[in-house]
């Protein structure tokens, strides 16, 4: 005989027991089956002397210790009663969650879907902040490139999110001949082989009019380590490249707005909206060097922003986002960027020499922990002045030994044309303000005394 059971288990509340066929009901007729069959079998035997040995398992004669067919299977199946049955299936059951079982909606045949669809409100027009914001990320969107190292490759993971490698960022067309500012250590994998000008070291994505990305090979025109900035050139059509409005960075404020354009995380042309929360900040970039005058935001910087322009609230460029203050890897609110007044400065030299010319002294300043050791505490001291340099010839000393091994101090400036130099970086941001060929007068401690020395100002090396 075949039983054939059937279950339909419907979880829609607490109140179980008032559905129609729960599992638990269809197992307690399975048992009342079970017990049925037992009972019948049972009354068959009656009157017959059935047994059945423990030992061989033969049926014997009725001297045998024995008992009826219905005695046999109460001994041989285990649970033929219906409690005892219903209870071992629902302990058996009890471990797999309701999820296993097919669910049943009811839903509510008496309302419409017209009744419960809500009226949609009109959108209206934006606010007028809203609206300026809106309309300066559509202006300078198209201004804003996607630049992809082309030593490395973006890397899909398996939620699906795309892993950013550090030589991926942003970038800004400068102008219509196609060059793209970005910062050095964006493509600072490709740099680190020594590529020479005209060299492809990066992939560039610029936007088009009609939302397509399109892609170009960034040839090398100049990097600067220092200053953390590097240009590309692209061969794109003048349709494709809409130079962005550089602004001052001179005359910001601490609290006025600013936008920030660019890819963080892979995410083309994304915007955020922050203030200026800082000014003259020492920014540690990731080259290695220390950028004097950057600017602090509380716009989101992460990933892929570095290279990406930071706005004024005109939709001027006023800095080159190049870093994040982070101890996770992501935005925690203070972001920096490279001020507009450098960018200006440094951009036209690396596009027309392939280098920045620095004015310098070109003589070896001591490093902060020997001037720190030598118990000088402020100024620069010199170690080296080169034979006939403009250096030596105006005079400048090194540090030497004197005749009994004893250390004799160099020079030690103290300031250029009245501007005090602390240390050796603090030296390195003033001549930023000059240029070679520039003449200044250098006050310098020299013993106990006080000097003022005139120089010319060289290229540096």
């Amino acid at each position: 005989m075949a039983i054939g059971i059937v279950i339909k288990a419907v979880h829609n509340g607490p109140n179980r027991r008032e559905l129609v066929n729960p599992w638990w009901l269809v197992m307690e007729h399975f048992a009342e089956s079970v017990e049925n069959l037992s009972s019948g079998l049972r009354n068959a035997c009656s009157g017959m002397q059935c047994s059945a040995t423990a030992n061989d398992g033969k049926i014997g004669r009725a001297d045998d210790d024995s008992g009826d067919l219905g005695s046999v299977v109460n001994r041989k199946f285990l649970f033929t009663t219906r409690r005892t049955l219903f209870v071992s299936l629902s302990l058996s059951l009890w471990p797999y969650p309701s999820s296993v079982f097919t669910a049943q909606a009811l839903g509510d045949p008496s309302v419409t879907i017209d009744e419960v669809t809500p009226t949609i409100s009109p959108s209206g027009s934006l606010f007028p902040t809203e609206e300026r914001i809106a309309q300066l990320f559509e202006k300078n969107t198209y201004s804003v490139v996607n630049i992809f190292d082309v030593t490395l490759r973006p890397q899909l993971n398996v939620t699906g999110m795309v892993e950013i490698p550090e030589g991926n960022g942003s970038g800004v067309v400068w102008d219509d001949q196609g060059h793209i500012v970005t910062n050095y250590h964006v493509i600072a994998s490709a740099l680190a082989r020594n590529p020479s000008a005209g060299q492809v070291v990066a992939r560039v994505n610029i936007l088009a009019s009609d939302g397509i990305q399109k892609n170009f090979e960034g040839k090398l025109i100049g990097a600067d380590r220092t200053k953390d900035l590097a240009v590309l050139k692209v061969d794109a059509s003048n349709d494709l490249l809409r130079p962005i409005k550089v602004g001052q960075s001179s005359s910001l404020k601490v609290g006025q707005q600013c936008l920030a354009i660019g890819n963080p995380f892979g995410f083309d042309h994304t915007l955020t909206v922050g203030v200026i929360s800082g000014l003259n900040r020492d920014i540690f970039s990731q080259t290695g060097v220390t950028i004097g005058g950057g600017i602090q935001t509380d716009a989101a910087i992460n990933p892929g922003n570095s290279g990406g322009p930071l706005l004024d609230s005109k939709g001027n460029l006023i800095g080159i986002n190049t870093a994040i203050f982070t101890q996770t890897g992501i935005s925690a609110g203070v972001g920096f960027a490279i001020p507009s007044s450098t960018v200006v400065k440094i951009v036209p030299q690396l596009i027309q020499f392939g280098r920045v010319v620095r004015a310098g002294i070109n003589v070896d300043f001591a490093p902060d922990l020997i001037t720190n050791q030598l118990n000088v505490r402020d100024g620069a001291l010199i170690l080296q002045v080169p034979a006939n340099s403009p250096a030596a010839k105006a005079g400048l000393l090194p540090t030497t030994r004197g005749f009994a091994g004893n250390i004799v101090l160099g020079d030690i400036i103290a300031a250029i044309d009245n501007k005090p130099v602390k240390n050796k970086a603090e030296l390195y941001k003033l001549m930023d303000e000059y240029n070679a060929g520039d003449k200044v007068i250098l006050k310098i401690k020299r013993g106990g005394q006080s000097l003022e020395l005139p120089l010319i100002l060289e290229e540096s090396q």
